[in-house]
């Protein structure tokens, strides 16, 4: 139980700071607060609290401790990801899974690297409700382990809704052949939404709408490879008529894809961020460029912008090192 201890300290940690920083709100540092049971608004809040935040009321009073240890609600849909995925290990993932009593709708392991496949098993017999599984980037499964664990949900008659895979290591196409052999055994899904580069790193947690799609991953046309096949996000031609754009269609390492737009990108078009990141030149000219040597920052890294104090601009880090050590050189 020693992980398990490890596990919750963080949480209280969390837990302890923001009880400091309520006695010494408005300058009260001092005054005595009569202990009294929780406000009744809590109880209704914890259906919609994730798992960190679940650990976090667990450790508040006896009260809210049975709530969250009695209640099933908050725990059908279990979310794993920063900062407690990096502990989460197979002893812990049972434990917590548990809370379901069977019941589990949702199991969501972002980049849960210490999971294996016996404690993924586990878990899914003891729940065989299951519907949506994501597990990205949880290396410490193998394809052979997601077979036995997808065949098992099948063998439930279970609909399993949506499968994330993204991140697993030697999967090849004939693993996901039988994968999804069993997938067939559910009712048919809805035609799928296409997946979008430039909203890649969105479709990593279970928060976001439903994309139509059963299973993330697929056969990249151009290298024949498993790996998530982004589509061409133009539905039309320059001269409006409707056209198809699946000679585009491929994975990131055949195709350069724009980060703004996420639309393919041709060597005549093609610039580059400050960040290296790709855009074509119509998302290029839009976005902010740096002072000193106007390139561009994408969205994605522009929390990297220093502000410049002599203008309503920026500067890129390396301008801004620059500047910074010639300054000290005229001191």
């Amino acid at each position: 139980m020693h992980e398990s201890t490890e596990y919750f300290m963080q949480a209280q940690q969390i837990l302890s700071a923001f009880v400091s920083r309520l006695s010494s709100k408005n300058g009260h540092t001092n005054r005595e607060v009569e202990p009294g049971p929780p406000h009744d608004a809590l109880f209704l809040v914890l259906a919609y609290l994730d798992v960190f935040e679940l650990l976090v009321m667990n450790e508040v009073c006896m009260p809210l401790t049975d709530a969250v240890n009695k209640d099933v609600l908050p725990w059908r849909d279990i979310i794993i990801e920063r900062p407690l995925n990096s502990r989460l290990s197979d002893e812990i993932l049972v434990q917590i899974t548990s809370k379901a009593h069977g019941k589990l709708r949702t199991l969501a392991l972002i980049n849960c690297f210490k999971i294996t496949d016996d404690g993924l098993q586990t878990v899914i017999e003891k729940n065989p409700l299951i519907s949506k599984l994501h597990i990205p980037g949880c290396s410490g499964l193998t394809p052979e382990g997601i077979i036995r664990t997808v065949k098992t949900l099948s063998q439930h008659h279970n609909s399993l809704k949506s499968l994330q895979l993204n991140g697993i290591y030697n999967l090849k196409k004939e693993h996901l052949v039988t994968i999804s052999s069993h997938l067939q055994m559910n009712p048919a899904q809805q035609k799928p939404q296409p997946i979008l580069y430039h909203h890649r790193n969105s479709s990593l947690t279970s928060r976001n709408k439903e994309s139509g799609r059963m299973i993330d991953l697929d056969i990249c046309p151009k290298c024949n490879e498993v790996r998530i096949v982004f589509d061409c996000p133009r539905e039309t031609s320059n001269s409006g008529r409707e056209q198809s754009f699946t000679h585009c269609r491929g994975c990131c390492f055949c195709i350069r894809r724009c980060e703004e737009c996420g639309r393919c990108v041709d060597d005549e078009e093609l610039e580059e961020c400050i960040c290296f990141d790709i855009c074509c030149t119509d998302c290029w000219l839009r976005l902010p460029k740096c002072l000193f040597c106007n390139k561009a920052y994408c969205k994605q890294h522009e929390n990297q912008l220093c502000s410049s104090p002599a203008s309503n601009g920026f500067l890129c880090d390396l301008c801004n090192e620059k500047l910074e050590y010639y300054g000290k050189l005229g001191q």
